[in-house]
């Protein structure tokens, strides 16, 4: 099962809180499990009762996504991931075992052009589960869009935010994805092509 939005609401403007809090797809159940693909695999910043690696099928990373509100600003938007449907792709990640009550907290991170879909995720193991991603498409507002490498890393370079520098977030998401033994040819190009601007600087 490929990422579906929990619901046929459209997001409104670069604030998607209020819509994600309409989604009450997994408002009654106890746990659910949540993919982290991004800032997610190395800071998650709430708590959970489980932590696994896993994957979601159909949809590929890419820095497509403006960020306006953590890793840049209104003025100057940094770059960072969000997914984009690819036929046969696999999206290597982590998977969190949460607590609905964690939705408010995830709902404002994330609130900068990204919706909740509902997903099937899987584990190492073999075993499924049914899961929540936030995935920001093209319909949003903060959507910068497919460019070059160099284009990218240079605005990754030049951007930060009330989080920090956007460089931060690809190197520690490059960083990351290496030591749990992925690869992700789009963020390890991304993280040459910034180095090779830094070193050239």
């Amino acid at each position: 099962m490929s990422p579906h939005p929990v619901s046929g609401t459209p997001a409104a403007g670069l604030d998607t809180t209020a819509t994600n809090r309409l989604m009450d797809y997994f408002d009654h159940h106890d746990q659910v499990w949540l993919f982290g693909y991004g800032s997610l695999l190395y800071k998650a910043g709430f708590p959970w009762l489980e932590c696994r690696p896993a994957a979601i099928r159909g949809w590929t990373r890419r820095f497509w996504q403006g960020s306006h509100d953590h890793r840049g600003t209104p003025e100057a938007p940094g770059r960072v991931a969000t997914l984009v449907p690819e036929e046969g792709a696999l999206c290597d990640g982590m998977a969190y075992l949460i607590t609905p009550a964690v939705f408010d907290q995830l709902d404002i991170r994330e609130k900068n052009g990204y919706l909740r879909f509902v997903t099937e995720l899987y584990f190492d193991d073999g075993a499924r589960a049914e899961g929540l991603v936030y995935i920001a498409t093209e319909e949003n507002e903060a959507w910068l869009g497919p460019a070059s490498d160099h284009e990218i890393a240079r605005r990754i370079a030049d951007s930060a935010g009330p989080s920090g520098p956007n460089r931060d977030y690809l190197l520690h998401l490059a960083e990351t994805l290496r030591a749990l033994g992925h690869v992700d040819e789009h963020v390890f190009a991304l993280e040459r092509a910034l180095l090779d601007i830094e070193r050239s600087s």
